[in-house]
């Protein structure tokens, strides 16, 4: 048994406009499902493939906070490409941010919510237009373990200070778990959805992510909600 990382789910107190702004920025098709939901994927896109994890963003009225703990790193070809990128991003509504990045080749944005992303100086392999998720964490080691372990993904890399993984197929967007020294104040805004496989059982899926670190959490929503074992939230959906 295993699961798929299928998407990332991102509060927003205003889904359609910052939806609108993320579909111009992917390059991606903006549909929405139920009224507080809009749903990103690649034109074309037959859903869950792992060549692509689709973006979901849920209505929240709660306001950004805290630097958030999972953000978008977005694919340039070219340092060029990255100041093209850059430039259109900021006339859509992009602003610079700083988190202490420093003297850095990629580039710290933040979308219209205030959410932070990146924007890398150079093609790490064809993902498309999101190069890579990353989560900040603790222990990258332990993070990569549970993550490799809970999903079908290969391990690329691993150090003391980051570790990353990518669907055993070879195509889209990196995983990678970067050490951080500020920790976990309040839930994730941004956190990752996963799913099992047609055919496999919802709650035997659950133990088993359970066994090997995972909680489960109640926050008064009829799905299946855990934290790894940072206590990084993430959605169990269901099997498909």
């Amino acid at each position: 048994m295993a699961t798929r990382l299928v998407q990332i789910n991102m509060k927003a107190r205003d889904e359609n406009a910052l939806g609108g702004f993320w579909a111009q920025a992917l390059g991606w098709a903006f549909s929405s499902e139920e009224p507080g939901v809009v749903n990103l994927e690649p034109e074309g896109f037959v859903y869950p493939d792992p060549v692509a994890v689709v973006v979901d963003l849920i209505a929240s009225p709660e306001p950004k906070t805290v630097k958030n703990r999972v953000h978008l790193d977005l694919a340039a070809t070219s340092a060029a490409h990255q100041a093209e990128l850059v430039a259109r991003l900021t006339e859509l509504g992009a602003t610079p941010a700083d988190v202490g990045q420093g003297d850095v080749p990629w580039t710290v944005l933040a979308d219209p919510e205030g959410n932070e992303f990146c924007v890398l100086d150079s093609l790490h392999g064809d993902t498309g237009p999101i190069a890579t998720v990353v989560v900040d964490c603790a222990d990258p080691r332990v993070m990569a373990r549970f993550w490799g372990q809970a999903t079908d993904w290969t391990l690329h890399k691993e150090t003391d200070d980051h570790a990353v993984l990518r669907s055993a197929t070879g195509v889209g967007p990196y995983l990678q778990f970067l050490r951080v020294p500020d920790v976990k104040t309040t839930w994730n805004r941004v956190h990752l959805d996963v799913r099992p496989y047609p055919g496999d059982d919802l709650a035997a899926e659950a133990a088993r992510l359970q066994a090997l670190g995972a909680t489960a959490l109640d926050v008064g929503v009829p799905w299946t909600v855990l934290a790894d074992p940072e206590g990084n939230e993430f959605c169990l959906l269901t099997p498909a």
